[in-house]
């Protein structure tokens, strides 16, 4: 039986309920891993390019002056390799 008064004492409930909690989150992540696969597939279906979409995405997920930064040094590189 574990002590109450030991902070790293395991009880069967509680040890259930962190793995339970887990499984279910596991579980709400792949529905919405789903349900972002259906809606990227709805966009191609509507003529969007789903690649560019993504990149978007990913960019409006980052601070403006680290993606300003990165676009300054891209276009320098661009213009070195007279891609500009």
């Amino acid at each position: 039986m574990a002590d109450a008064t030991d902070p790293y004492a395991v009880t069967a409930d509680e040890l259930r309920q962190f793995i339970e909690r887990f499984e279910q989150l596991d579980a709400e992540k792949k529905d919405v891993a789903d349900q972002q696969k259906e809606l990227m597939a709805e966009a191609k279906g509507r003529g969007y390019d789903t690649k560019v979409m993504r990149k978007v995405i990913a960019m409006r997920k980052r601070k403006p002056d680290e993606l300003a930064e990165e676009e300054a040094v891209l276009e320098l590189y661009k213009s070195a390799l007279g891609m500009a």
